[in-house]
């Protein structure tokens, strides 16, 4: 199978970790991401909030682009496929409908197909592995962008885990907002954000978070240090991407590598679980 692939700014940057695991479980699973050529930032940053041309422009040329290779479009981060589809809505309330589809990578990766394969190829079953998914909020919402079937509920992470051989666990906060957006203006207001998080994470029964954004993964992994200092009590929570437990479990051998680059280290976790 092959697509177009849209990477977006922060995986050739902050998220390469992500890039990485993407590009390891595409292989195995014989999926060919051809990257979009001369691709440009999607302005999620902050051109649909300063620009409303901007806001429509800036996707609406990728799409053009992806017009001409003429493959389904697929994006790994919640922000890019959250403006791709804006500007392909956009397109289509003008009359001009793009002939192809633009995925979230981890919809992708759930559909039937890819979870045979993934349960045809897995080497190490992720059993005894508790963890909760959290989707963010902008993969999902608001449907009218994103099409999504059940935007306030998602369950294709929780029935790839089970694929995997994990135990997804229930909790009603997977679509809550971390407060990405606000890291640098209001980092007093995600710490609080993020805080509830964990503590309804650790509420669950949860050791470790899987996410599908490379904004959230940070968001959640990034300030665990400070909040433990601020709240006088200590977390610890790996954040994982969904994309890292599938090379887990299918057997990768760069995973160890990818897991080093975060800042709560998942490996004593996986390691105790007789995972790594």
């Amino acid at each position: 199978m092959k697509l177009s692939y849209y990477p977006g700014c922060s995986l050739e940057g902050t998220a390469a970790d992500y890039a990485a695991s993407i590009a390891g479980v595409a292989e195995l699973l014989g999926l060919t991401l051809a990257e979009l050529p001369d691709w440009n930032c999607c302005g999620a940053s902050a051109a649909h909030s300063l620009d409303e041309a901007a806001a429509r422009a800036l996707p609406v040329r990728n799409l053009r682009l992806a017009q001409t290779v003429g493959l389904d479009v697929v994006a790994p981060c919640a922000l890019c496929f959250n403006r791709l589809k804006a500007g392909a809505k956009a397109l289509a309330a003008e009359g001009e409908r793009p002939t192809f589809r633009v995925w979230d990578l981890l919809d992708l990766l759930t559909q039937p197909y890819f979870l045979q394969r993934m349960a045809d190829l897995r080497a190490r079953p992720l059993t005894g592995l508790q963890a909760v998914c959290y989707y963010g909020c902008l993969v999902n919402r608001p449907p009218h962008i994103t099409d999504a079937a059940n935007p306030e509920n998602p369950g294709n992470m929780e029935k790839l885990l089970q694929v995997l051989g994990a135990t997804p666990l229930e909790w009603s906060f997977k679509t809550d907002c971390c407060g990405a957006g606000l890291a640098v203006a209001r980092p007093d207001l995600i710490d609080r954000l993020v805080q509830r998080l964990y503590d309804r994470a650790l509420r669950a029964g949860a050791e470790c978070l899987v996410v599908s954004c490379q904004m959230c993964q940070a968001n959640l992994d990034l300030p665990q240090a400070r909040i433990s200092r601020q709240a006088g009590k200590k977390y610890e929570l790996p954040v994982l991407y969904f994309t890292e437990l599938i090379a887990l479990a299918l057997g990768h051998p760069e995973v160890p590598r990818w897991l080093a680059r975060h800042l709560v280290d998942p490996r004593p976790l996986l390691t105790a679980k007789g995972l790594l």
